[in-house]
């Protein structure tokens, strides 16, 4: 037996030696295609991926004939396109390769260009926003060239997913990745003008690069399942304070625990296999929270492994009988879960248009581009927040464990005294240094610092050569916070590229621009505490936007700023536009109203049956004393204790069932969700008030669910 043991982690050891090898073998990446396609095939593929040459039927039908070949080699059954409606995850539907019988009775594997380029899934039961009824069912899937295929590994077997676009059969976007994509190619044209003004005559396509850290918590599966409200909400609606949380700071990139590290072992070898390049990992802030984060890709490819990421982080805590919460606030009273957007804008010949240099004061470029991105950023602050609006990040944005609400950009403090100068005199001569860092240890050597400091409360952070765009809740996906940064830095830089093309002086047109930008739009810049009451007021002042909540930041997406905005770049309509607004209520609604039903349940079900049990108890051994003689003082007072809190939950209780039978009969889907913000939540909170305060009374071996203690320490 212990022979086998050793062997089979020889077995495991030899694997991981080999991560040059597993890294992408089930991904139908360039090297496939490559060693696969006929050379003429192949160089129309990649004109079609790299410059947007229309993809011929021909072509086509090679690339799917190799592209079955290949995963019916690695013992692929089914294909799939595997495609990001507006639920926030991914969607697939399972095809045999399998066709008719030939000549001699034997079934036949095929997959043809039509397959590979269209499919057609059910639009109408999926989130339209009006945009589909149910009678209207037609829609199309259309293959996304530019991000690889790839085979996943699950319980169904292997399946051959092809990344897609979804659409209606009017043509209208029902998913996260057409309007990405959609803004990917507005930044790119726009930012081409404005490389060719300096003379880079070399690059055809600009590329938004994008890195998500994935926070997420872990939980044993056993626990897991004795909390309704976990498994239907993905965070817990009850539950005390544990006596020990994250106040000692000590779980933050502490040594991870065995049990952990096993999952985190084989998590990063499924991501490698699956040509994601999962390269760090630590624990986070929270007991029983984590990170894991990527190397920079493409967007769309990074949109698409994010997905990956987080139905792979699923699928693996579960062989190692856990589960993964991806809930942006599963556990009240500590750090909730974000997933830090780092996005920047590279071209195709190797330059990061954020690349400041050593010298940034004289980047002329550089600073053209910063101040375009400061500007985009101050004009749809709104949009900005709304895009990184969902229900669970409600719970972190402006509750001093994550950015506030209050869009601002951070530069610190080089940068900033570099626009400094520039606001106030037109110039900047001089640029600060980092300086040598001394540890005052002989045998460490001193070294060179960065320029400036971070700043972990700053939602638009500058942080060397990227953007790091901090409110993206951990459960939401990363299209759409990409698709608006996108689209307004595309805005900004084509209204720079249409003053600047006319210019006679362009070096002294770029100087004034650069000045301008950043004098009008210098309120937007704050490299102070965001958690600060002062900066509430402050912005205030400076007339910055401060939305509190998912639903009041929807209509930020209709404003005529935001439609003129899409519209002009081709990136939404304004009806798509609408229905993703109408989605967000609806959304909104759903949400809550299974949180309220769930605590229903739990409350009626659970914990007033486990409370009015130790009240029994209570009562007997109380009066067992008085018959005694004895003195039951104690026992009546927490008696009366618990009968108070038990009257009070029951009270609230009633007064949110009827709260949800009010809100299940109201039709205009607005109105409905901000009864659901304003009502229903307050009545939530009255529910969970005396129930956690119970949770600290009743005897432990009666409380019907695990404790925090248990599920954040048992893991």
């Amino acid at each position: 037996m212990n022979e086998a043991a050793d062997n089979m982690r020889l077995h495991e050891v030899s694997e991981f030696e080999k991560i040059t090898e597993v890294f992408g073998e089930n991904v139908f990446n360039d090297t496939v295609m490559r060693q696969r396609l006929p050379k003429k095939v192949y160089k129309d593929l990649k004109k079609t991926m790299n410059e947007g040459k229309k993809l011929d039927s021909v072509t086509a039908e090679v690339v799917a004939y190799a592209m079955k070949e290949w995963a019916i080699e690695k013992g692929a059954t089914h294909f799939s396109h595997w495609f990001q409606p507006l639920t926030g995850i991914t969607a697939e539907k399972h095809d045999a390769f399998i066709t008719h019988e030939d000549d001699e009775g034997r079934v036949m594997m095929e997959f043809s260009g039509k397959e590979l380029v269209m499919g057609e899934p059910d639009a109408s039961s999926f989130p339209s926003g009006g945009l589909r009824a149910t009678f209207e069912a037609r829609g199309y899937t259309a293959w996304d060239c530019t991000s690889p295929a790839f085979i996943k590994e699950s319980s169904c077997g292997k399946i051959l997913c092809i990344p897609t676009a979804f659409c209606s059969y009017t043509g209208e976007a029902l998913d996260k990745k057409t309007p990405l994509l959609r803004s990917m190619q507005a930044l790119s044209d726009q930012a081409i003008r404005i490389v060719r003004l300096f003379g880079n005559t070399e690059a055809k396509k600009v590329n938004p690069s994008v890195g998500p850290e994935q926070e997420y918590f872990l939980v044993d599966k056993d626990l897991y399942m004795k909390r309704p409200d976990l498994m239907f909400a993905g965070r817990t609606l009850f539950g005390a304070p544990a006596p020990k949380g994250q106040e000692m700071e000590d779980h933050y990139f502490g040594v991870i625990r065995e049990r952990v590290g096993a999952f985190m072992k084989d998590l990063n070898y499924e991501l490698w296999k699956l040509g994601v390049t999962a390269k760090t990992q630590h624990n986070e802030v929270a007991p029983a929270q984590h990170e894991l984060a990527p190397i920079y890709e493409t967007a769309n490819i990074a949109v698409d492994h994010n997905q990956l990421v987080m139905e792979t982080m699923k699928r693996v805590a579960i062989k190692h009988d856990m589960r993964c919460l991806l809930h942006e606030k599963p556990y009240a009273g500590v750090n909730g879960s974000g997933k830090h957007n780092n996005w920047s804008i590279t071209t195709d010949n190797g330059i990061n248009l954020l690349d400041p240099g050593d010298t940034p004061n004289e980047n002329m470029q550089f600073l053209l581009v910063l101040s375009c991105i400061i500007k985009a950023i101050d004009i749809h602050a709104d949009l900005l927040r709304q895009s990184a609006a969902d229900v669970g990040n409600d719970h972190r944005l402006g509750a001093d464990e994550a950015p506030p609400a209050i869009m601002s950009v951070f530069l610190g403090e080089q940068l900033d005294d570099v626009v400094t100068q520039l606001i106030e005199t037109g110039e900047a001569n001089k640029v600060k240094q980092g300086g040598k860092l001394k540890t005052g240890v002989r045998t460490i050597p001193d070294f060179i610092r960065d320029a400036t400091d971070r700043n972990r409360t700053s939602p638009f952070a500058f942080t060397g050569n990227k953007f790091e765009f901090r409110s993206v809740g951990s459960a939401d996906s990363i299209a759409s916070p990409n698709t608006v940064l996108n689209a307004i830095t595309a805005e900004a830089f084509c209204e720079a590229a249409d003053e600047l093309e006319k210019a006679d002086d362009l070096m002294m047109a770029v100087h004034d621009m650069i000045k301008k930008n950043l004098s009008e739009h210098q309120r937007i810049i704050f490299n102070g505490d965001g958690y600060s009451e002062e900066w509430v007021k402050e912005a205030e002042r400076r007339g910055l936007p401060n939305i509190k909540s998912m639903i009041e930041a929807a209509g930020a997406l209709t404003t005529e700023k935001s439609v003129k905005l899409f519209e002009r770049f081709k990136i939404f309509t304004r009806t798509e536009l609408e229905s993703r607004e109408e989605i967000i209520y609806e959304t909104y609604a759903k949400t809550i109203n299974i949180e309220a039903l769930t605590m229903i349940d739990m409350a009626g079900r659970q914990i007033i049956p486990a409370v009015i049990t130790y009240s029994r108890e209570l009562a007997d051994t109380a009066n067992s004393i008085k018959a005694a003689g004895g003195d039951a003082s104690v026992h009546t007072e927490i008696l009366k204790s618990v009968t108070e809190k038990l009257s009070a939950m029951q009270t609230a209780l009633k007064e949110l069932k009827e709260a949800e039978e009010k809100a299940s009969h109201m039709e205009d889907a607005r109105k409905q969700a901000y009864f659901y913000k304003d009502e229903i939540k307050t009545l939530m909170d009255n529910l969970r008030k005396p129930a956690d305060d119970l949770e600290m009374i009743v005897d432990k071996r009666l409380w019907p669910i695990p404790t925090y203690g248990e599920l954040m320490f048992e893991v």
